[in-house]
């Protein structure tokens, strides 16, 4: 049977690694030496939960608990915070946020706990504008992310379009201003026209209510997918890819999608 381990086990253990005789590696870290990992896990857990497979997405949340354990044990070393700081700062965020179950807000359905859930957030965080709203949206997301938030909030304030068939002609012309941009050789210009044309196109989505970063990576994959079967056919032929001509990779391309 399987130890069982609570959670001072684990900051105990974190502790140790940290300490005078612990492991070199983990001694060295800091706050910006992992930060990219508590991404990393993240996208690994979310991965996990895709696949379907439990055991595995147990794994990967507790790398994601590790990583907020590392960052509370460094912390504490330095004298800002500790694990308890986290601990007291979420419950209090889910109990102040959610005055629709512990106060006396009201909400009869999940959209309008997540007004009440939006209202109490700006009021903690002093957002008095629409500006300060979109601009709380955290930087450091995926960018498609990102717009969709922002596109969210701008939408709240009024500034969205009647109906999808705005946002359709607004890839129409953003993709003719694009194509202009590129004609004249603009490479300041095609990469803000670009951008347009992204933000335009994460416009539709949200209007279709899709999430674009799970449709753009469900497309990665495909192509993925595809690309690995263009790959097997070329090879059962005796051939390599980067010998064909573009003409027989299209055919290939075709028998992969069929």
């Amino acid at each position: 049977m399987d130890k069982k381990y609570t959670i001072d086990d684990l900051l105990d253990i974190v502790s140790t690694l940290r300490g005078e005789n612990g492991c070199p590696w983990d001694k060295a870290q800091t706050h910006e030496s992992i930060k990219k990992s508590m991404i990393e896990e993240a996208y690994e857990a979310i991965d996990a939960l895709d696949s379907g497979d439990d055991r595995l997405f147990s794994n990967e949340l507790g790398d994601v608990l590790l990583q907020v354990v590392f960052h509370s044990q460094i912390a504490k070393e330095r004298g800002a915070f500790d694990f308890d700081d986290c601990l007291r700062e979420v419950c209090t965020k889910l109990i102040s946020r959610h005055s629709h179950v512990f106060g006396d807000d009201k909400a009869g359905s999940a959209e309008e706990s997540l007004k009440v859930w939006e209202k109490n957030k700006n009021e903690e965080k002093g957002l008095s504008t629409y500006t300060e709203t979109l601009d709380d949206v955290p930087h450091s997301l995926p960018a498609l992310m990102r717009a969709e938030k922002v596109q969210k909030k701008a939408a709240a304030a009024g500034f969205d379009w009647n109906d999808i068939s705005g946002a359709f002609e607004k890839i129409k012309e953003e993709a003719d201003e694009l194509a202009q941009a590129t004609a004249e050789n603009d490479e300041v210009h095609i990469e803000e026209e670009l951008g347009d044309l992204l933000f335009s196109v994460v416009n539709v989505s949200r209007f279709l209510k899709v999430e674009p970063e799970i449709a753009l990576m469900k497309a990665i994959n495909k192509f993925i997918n595809r690309f690995s079967s263009m790959e097997h056919m070329a090879r059962s032929q005796g051939k390599d890819m980067k010998n064909l001509s573009l003409r027989d990779l299209d055919d290939l391309w075709e028998k992969a999608k069929a």
